[in-house]
């Protein structure tokens, strides 16, 4: 079977709205993609205000937030096909939304961006709530990829995603795992705009500083990297937990950024490290796919490196349309899934009673 998906992701991040359309084709099992058409859209001042403070909102003002990004993503989903030439190829769309809330403690996450609301405006069938059934079975929700890397990039041993969060799957025995590591590009953007640039380019604004070893002991501590997986972490926690850590150190940016950046490297490695304890030693050298925005961050990926080398871990960096569209070329496939209706959250990343069928099902057109 051939689909031709529209997946939709806004990362935690705010960089923009990511916009892929993915041909999928599932023959006896096995999965392949090629991305036909994709896309960035850096969100308008107005939006990026927006999506920020929404968890700030009384209940009615945010519903009515949840409706305008519904159709905000449906109007950017029209241009898209219309700029590629996409009409009548589309069989339907996987958006995501730009999570809000997550509680997971609490059997709770909310995606903004209505699936009704992008249905209406495109009239093709939308799958959105991807993460809803799961929390809903005591799971985390998050991560939901894995399902994806095991279908799509299945010739790795580990998958680290650099994001707003930095999070990181693996095989242990029999079974996928995955969990949220800690606070990435959300932190070192918010960082790199006190010095007048969107993000850290290629790392350089890090490379500049130096390692606070005090600040760097205090992030270290933080009780959330005591905690077992499956474990996730809310968009929150990097600005309103980490990043004040940061500010009020009294250091420099670039001094708080290259202690961040080393934080960082170090959570990866120590994420890793009792994984690292169920691989066979005979398949050494192990790959690590690397994707996301901090992909292109060559200063934290050198970190990275020197601290997983160890564990004779190989950093693998695809091509830059896969590190930068993986997300929302897996929300593609679990939109192809929930379709098939196949599977597509793993309780064995996220910790719910079973696995399931993620996804809300919404018809655009009679």
């Amino acid at each position: 079977m051939v689909y031709n998906v529209i997946g939709a992701m806004s990362g935690s991040s705010l960089d923009g709205l990511d916009i892929v359309l993915a041909q999928l084709t599932e023959i006896r099992g096995q999965w392949t993609y090629e991305i036909k058409a994709a896309d960035t859209l850096p969100y308008p001042a107005d939006w990026m205000q927006r999506l920020s403070g929404a968890t700030t909102l009384p209940a009615a003002d945010y519903l009515v937030l949840h409706s305008d990004y519904g159709r905000y993503t449906g109007q950017q989903i029209l241009a898209f096909i219309e700029r590629h030439g996409l009409q009548h190829q589309v069989h339907f769309i996987a958006s995501h939304g730009h999570t809000a809330f997550h509680l997971p403690a609490m059997h709770t996450t909310a995606q903004l961006g209505d699936g009704a609301a992008i249905a209406a405006i495109t009239s093709l069938p939308v799958i959105s709530d991807l993460r809803a059934i799961d929390l809903a079975l005591g799971g985390q929700g998050a991560p939901i990829v894995p399902i994806g890397e095991k279908l799509l990039f299945p010739d790795f041993q580990y998958w680290l995603n650099l994001g707003g969060i930095a999070n990181v799957s693996a095989i242990t025995g029999a079974d996928r795992i995955a969990f949220d590591i800690c606070p990435a590009n959300r932190v070192l953007n918010a960082l790199s705009l006190q010095m007048g640039h969107d993000y850290d380019e290629g790392g350089g604004l890090a490379a500049a500083g130096e390692v606070n070893e005090v600040l760097l002991s205090t992030l270290q501590q933080l009780p959330y990297y005591a905690l077992p997986y499956p474990k996730s972490l809310a968009n929150s926690f990097g600005i309103d937990t980490v990043l004040p850590l940061l500010t009020s150190s009294g250091l420099s940016v670039p001094d708080q950024l290259r202690t961040y950046t080393e934080h960082i490297a170090q959570q990866i490695a120590q994420a890793i490290e009792p994984l690292h304890l169920h691989a066979d030693a005979s398949q050494a050298p192990f790959n690590m796919l690397v994707s996301g925005g901090g992909a292109f961050n060559t200063f934290l990926l050198e970190r990275i490196d020197a601290l997983v080398s160890p564990f004779r871990i190989d950093l693998v960096v695809p091509d830059a349309q896969t590190v930068k569209f993986k997300e929302a070329l897996i929300m593609a496939l679990i939109g192809a899934l929930r379709w098939r209706q196949e599977d597509n959250v793993l309780s064995s990343v996220t910790g719910a009673s079973r696995d399931s069928i993620g996804g809300a099902l919404w018809m655009g057109s009679h």
